[in-house]
């Protein structure tokens, strides 16, 4: 997809001609999925800059992670579009990508059941969750100025026939290192947003990032991210110092 289409009939104007900001810029939060792709646990953790001594030991046995850690909460300062890049800190540390499908709430609600989660759900789009590694807590090594990239748009619910089988993919500077499809996933769509309104109450524009596939990696000022997926685009991401 090339232009962004007004369906009405009027006119259309070339993606590539304008800067593509965070498609969403209040919601009330941010909620991600930890270690819902099982490869992601059993390859990824290997490496000790990810593992960081902490993350393999925790999950090893643990078929359903979500389940048991629950999800964690991003700051909403964190977003951010293709268009703004990521940047990153310099010297020891470490900064890795991780291409998720992102959930887009479109209703408020409560305490759904799982079976009616999906009439809740606006849209869908790609979404970076930018991670420094290291053992502090998940929500504040993720919450960085940048660490949430949502794009390239908002495509709307009625136009994914099944989100739960969407191929996601990522390459850096050209060369691919992320490839899944959302039916990996441990915990699916559906019982993800009905775990986040046991707990909060789900307001439109809220975002929930679904979990990331093997094949995660650190990233430089200079490199440049191209992250797509089925039904949904690709959006190119420059990093830069911060």
């Amino acid at each position: 997809m090339t232009a962004l289409d007004d369906r009405a009939g009027t006119a259309t104007v070339d993606a590539t001609s304008v800067a593509l900001h965070s498609l969403v810029t209040s919601p009330t939060k941010v909620m991600a999925a930890p270690a819902n792709y099982r490869r992601h646990v059993e390859e990824d953790t290997l490496d000790p800059g990810v593992d960081q001594g902490v993350h393999r030991a925790r999950l090893s046995g643990v078929t359903h992670p979500v389940e048991e850690l629950g999800l964690f909460l991003k700051a909403s300062s964190s977003l951010a579009g293709p268009a703004d890049g990521i940047r990153v800190r310099g010297g020891s540390v470490r900064t890795d990508y991780e291409v998720e499908l992102a959930v887009v709430i479109g209703r408020t609600v409560r305490d759904v059941a799982a079976a009616d989660a999906m009439d809740h759900i606006a849209g869908y789009c790609i979404g970076l969750d930018m991670s420094v590694r290291g053992k502090q807590d998940r929500s504040f090594r993720k919450s960085g100025d940048t660490f949430t990239v949502l794009g390239p748009w908002l495509t709307t619910a009625d136009e994914i026939d099944d989100p739960g089988a969407l191929t996601l993919w990522l390459s850096l500077n050209g060369e691919e290192r992320q490839r899944s499809s959302t039916s990996a996933m441990t915990v699916g769509i559906p019982r993800l947003v009905e775990l986040a309104s046991q707990m909060y109450t789900l307001h439109p524009g809220d975002v929930l990032l679904t979990g990331t596939p093997e094949g995660v990696g650190p990233v430089a000022p200079g490199d440049v991210i191209v992250a797509g997926a089925d039904g949904l685009g690709s959006m190119t991401v420059e990093v830069s110092a911060a």
